[in-house]
């Protein structure tokens, strides 16, 4: 049976609570956060409680397995890691707690848990060519660029282009401590 935790050494990866939605405001009410997602930065509480609900019953993107992602120091929800639509991977994570290997501390072992339980041939990620720390991220992992593309995505009033990235299951290898 697939687990619904995940643990590591510093964090808990669990599915969503309703409960999480203001914890998780935290992090995507914050406009640094949110500079690379789909959308701006939520500016009220129920568009986090929407979020969260569609994460519960996996509607946030198709096929997902997601994870909210909880600090075992702080006890409190700091982000989210996971598959909104496998095979497509994504996190997010509080500001706060940006610079001290969390957000890879937990995809590393959300990675893992995708090929064990879900088996895909790959795993694929989209960034904006301007996130340093998130493509740097991906490629301590193993992703690999697979293309660009340009006006991808309307942010606000401005176009956004994208890296495109992948990881076969094959350069994976079990290694969750990547």
């Amino acid at each position: 049976m697939k687990p619904e935790i995940i643990e590591t050494p510093r964090l808990i990866l669990r599915k969503a609570r309703p409960e999480d939605a203001v914890d998780l405001h935290d992090a995507m009410s914050r406009p640094e956060a949110m500079r690379y997602w789909t959308r701006p930065a939520h500016e009220r509480l129920d568009e986090t409680e929407g979020f969260v609900a569609r994460m519960i019953v996996g509607e946030v993107g198709g096929k997902a397995d997601d994870f909210v992602i909880v600090s075992r120091d702080q006890g409190r929800v700091i982000g989210k890691a996971g598959a909104w639509n496998l095979p497509e991977v994504g996190f997010l994570l509080h500001p706060g707690f940006w610079g001290m290997g969390l957000a890879h501390e937990a995809m590393a072992a959300v990675v893992d848990h995708l090929f064990r339980w879900h088996g895909p041939e790959h795993l694929t990620a989209e960034a904006d060519p301007r996130n340093a720390g998130s493509l740097r991220l991906l490629a301590r992992l193993g992703f690999r660029e697979t293309h660009r593309a340009e006006r991808t995505l309307l942010w606000g009033e401005e176009w956004c282009d994208s890296v495109y990235l992948a990881l076969p299951r094959g350069d994976w290898g079990g290694r969750p401590g990547a």
